[in-house]
């Protein structure tokens, strides 16, 4: 259905592009409104500022090549998110959720093994809360390779929902390819050549070239 205005919440760059670069390809082909938003700034105990703004120039790269209407960062502490109080983080996706009026939401997945990544998950679900006039009608939690596959096997995931982007698995690798500061080599997990594989794995689950697969949080029919 065309028309939808669409946000990626992300807890870190490139996340975005692991989680669900193809399906916002797909959203951006179809003249819909794709909103990024991306958590973090990495602290300057471990990041120094030069490789913050490179990796912040690759963001604003791979946004512009998928079609991203807006690209915002919210400058929280990475990876501390464990020392932000978990309201605050809500009420600053919730602004921005009130400022785009999203009617899809994608976000990652509450099994993750980083913690970035659950806080991000818990504070999106409750921003998104079905309350106080909240356009969002569809929650989608995507896999964030190096991430997803190695969380408790008591929140594995287990997609349910698969998207076709078979069309748009290149221009998802060339999103990919802008991150050269996150990239890693064969046989790691984020690297281009495993996400190909993920991609057609999940394709052929619904037998089609390539698929991004997800996780339904809820689903509010009109």
């Amino acid at each position: 259905m065309s028309g939808d205005t669409v946000l990626v919440v992300a807890p870190h760059p490139d996340d975005e592009i692991l989680g669900c670069g193809g399906v916002v390809a797909r959203h951006a082909a179809k003249g819909d409104e794709v909103h990024v938003v991306i958590v973090t700034r990495g602290i300057p105990e471990l990041f120094a500022p030069s490789l913050i703004e490179k990796t912040r120039e690759e963001a604003r790269a791979a946004s512009q090549l998928l079609g991203v209407s807006d690209l915002r960062f919210l400058d929280f502490p990475a990876p501390r998110l464990d020392v932000v109080a978990s309201h605050e983080l809500a009420d600053s996706i919730r602004a921005i959720i009130d400022a785009t009026q999203p009617n899809i939401v994608y976000l990652p997945h509450q099994g993750d093994l980083h913690a970035d990544h659950r806080a991000v998950h818990r504070a999106t679900l409750v921003a998104a809360r079905p309350v106080s006039a909240c356009p969002v009608l569809r929650l989608l939690c995507y896999e964030c390779p190096s991430e997803t596959e190695w969380g408790s096997p008591e929140e594995c995931f287990v997609p349910t929902v698969f998207v076709d982007i078979s069309v748009y698995l290149q221009t998802k690798q060339k999103a990919l390819a802008c991150y050269q500061t996150q990239l890693k080599a064969p046989p790691h997990s984020r690297s281009l050549q495993t996400i190909e594989h993920l991609a057609r794995l999940r394709g052929s689950t619904i037998s089609v070239d390539a698929a991004e697969a997800f996780v339904l949080v809820r689903e509010i029919l009109k």
